[in-house]
């Protein structure tokens, strides 16, 4: 009588045990929101369309930055016409200054002038003729070839003109101080008509002759976008990320990190 007793609790044990487990494990079971599919796929595609918006922006931005440097260099362009200007200027008056001085030395040898803290006049009849001076017919100077090559750029317009002239400047000044600044304009010029090969030649002798020209950074930026543009991805890296090496407190620095992180 006492086993059949103990087995009774035993078996009451068991069972309580059994349900006891099986209530927790349905209590820990987890619930699935038949929805939850739905929610995450369009959580998805409002993902993808902030990316693909950021994307656009940054594309924006990019060509923002490459019509803001075409315009820095147009701007200074017009710095260094009025800067050419501004000597040329100098230059007329300190000219006009020697020219009076001349003048006047000239009048006192003739006797216009008299020593001795007295002056008199002679008379009309009496005083020396001035006579034109004959000389060569007037060559164009450096400045001025220079400049007039630039204003067919800035205020003319006239590009394909421009072109030759750049290229006569170069020939006939190849030394100048403008040199730098002709081979890079040319080289811009040439690479808005797409002769890459001619316009990554002007840009070379920028680097290579005269590396130490403010046109510097921007000649190379303009390398790697032709090369960046002919298909060249490794020339273009190597030629952007000299730029950011190299000139690393210039303006064409930003605009070559950008590019670079589109390659």
């Amino acid at each position: 009588m006492t086993n059949t007793v103990i087995k009774s609790i035993c078996k009451g044990v068991t069972l309580s045990a059994a349900l006891a487990v099986s209530t927790g494990l349905y209590a820990q079971a987890p619930v699935y929101d038949v929805n939850s599919s739905d929610e995450l796929t369009k959580r998805i595609e409002i993902l993808e369309r902030i990316v693909k918006n950021r994307t656009e922006m940054q594309h924006q931005l990019q060509e923002q930055l490459v019509l803001m440097q075409e315009e820095i260099d147009t701007l200074r362009g017009a710095v260094e016409v009025n800067t050419n200007e501004l000597q040329k200027v100098l230059e007329r008056q300190r000219e006009l200054y020697l020219e009076i001085d001349k003048r006047v030395e000239a009048l006192k040898q003739a006797g216009v002038v008299a020593g001795g803290g007295d002056s008199t006049v002679l008379p009309s009849s009496t005083q020396p003729a001035v006579t034109p001076q004959q000389g060569t017919a007037p060559t164009v100077s450096e400045s001025e070839a220079y400049e007039s090559a630039v204003n067919l750029i800035l205020r003319s317009r006239e590009y394909d003109k421009a072109i030759p002239a750049f290229q006569s400047f170069i020939a006939q000044f190849p030394n100048s101080e403008y040199a730098p600044n002709a081979h890079y304009w040319l080289g811009q010029l040439l690479f808005n008509k797409q002769q890459w090969s001619e316009s990554t030649e002007q840009f070379s002798i920028v680097i290579e002759r005269f590396a130490d020209s403010a046109k510097g950074p921007d000649a190379l930026l303009k390398l790697g976008m032709i090369a960046e543009r002919t298909g060249d991805v490794a020339t273009a890296r190597e030629r952007l990320q000299r730029v950011i090496s190299e000139y690393p407190d210039s303006s064409a620095r930003q605009l070559a990190e950008s590019r670079l992180e589109k390659l």
